[in-house]
């Protein structure tokens, strides 16, 4: 009934920059909190960037000043601008929603994944 649709991952130079968008779709009454976490080869999920419905943004230390969260409310669409970019950023990243369905049901929703791999 929900769905996250993740776009914009890709291969970037060191330096380089990328955005990703991630549009929530289905029987959704509220989106509560949107974000984005990653996984790199052998390591655990980790959280990148979230921001909640008032505009509050969290990011992870290792991303501080070189990702930028935002949404779309009306487009139900979350991006991260993702700037400066590392060879450590090189992971899958996940789009994450804490939201309501008509339902009345509340839960964590998770997208397919997009590749992002950062190497010259």
């Amino acid at each position: 009934q929900v769905q996250l649709v993740e776009s914009g991952g890709g291969l970037v130079q060191p330096g380089g920059s990328l955005r990703l968008s991630c549009a929530a779709s289905g029987n959704i009454f509220n989106i509560y909190r949107m974000g984005w976490y990653r996984q790199a080869p052998g390591k655990q999920r980790e959280l990148a960037a979230t921001i909640t419905s008032g505009g509050s943004t969290n990011y992870a230390d290792s991303v501080k000043g070189r990702f930028t969260i935002s949404t779309d409310s009306a487009k139900k669409t979350v991006y991260l601008q993702m700037n400066s970019l590392k060879p450590e950023d090189t992971a899958v990243y996940y789009c994450n929603a804490d939201l309501r369905t008509y339902s009345s049901l509340r839960n964590d929703y998770w997208g397919q994944g997009t590749q992002v791999t950062v190497s010259s």
